[in-house]
């Protein structure tokens, strides 16, 4: 799985007091038949993460997995009909798809790990 190998060789190189974000889904929860490999691998993701925040934790390096509510991406848009992309966007927090550039890195959440 490419996201835990990039991970791994990316370990040595990382410097004390980073963090290493894993982008999740709900898909890793609950699962659609029309993309369960895209599922089972993030449901793989969480406890990739769970188990590498422990280890990591002694070298200050936390790990942590973040599941955004539906972000725009061409996976998530092939699922739908055009006509229901807005219907589905109402039923986000903020009444919208999130955007990838969306996600980042916080430094005020560096109690956070796991």
């Amino acid at each position: 799985m490419l996201p835990i190998q990039t991970v791994r060789y990316a370990i040595p190189h990382i410097p004390k007091g980073e963090t290493i974000i894993n982008v999740g889904s709900v898909q890793a929860y609950d699962p659609s038949a029309e993309i369960l490999d895209y599922a089972i691998t993030k449901a793989a993701i969480v406890s990739f993460t769970k188990d590498l925040a422990r280890k990591l934790l002694e070298k200050d390096i936390r790990v942590n997995y973040v599941k955004p509510e539906p972000v725009w991406t061409p996976l998530v848009m092939s699922l739908f009909p055009k006509n229901e992309n807005a219907t589905f966007a109402k039923g986000c927090s903020i009444k919208r798809l999130a955007q990838p550039r969306e996600l980042v890195s916080a430094a005020d959440s560096s109690y956070i790990s796991g």
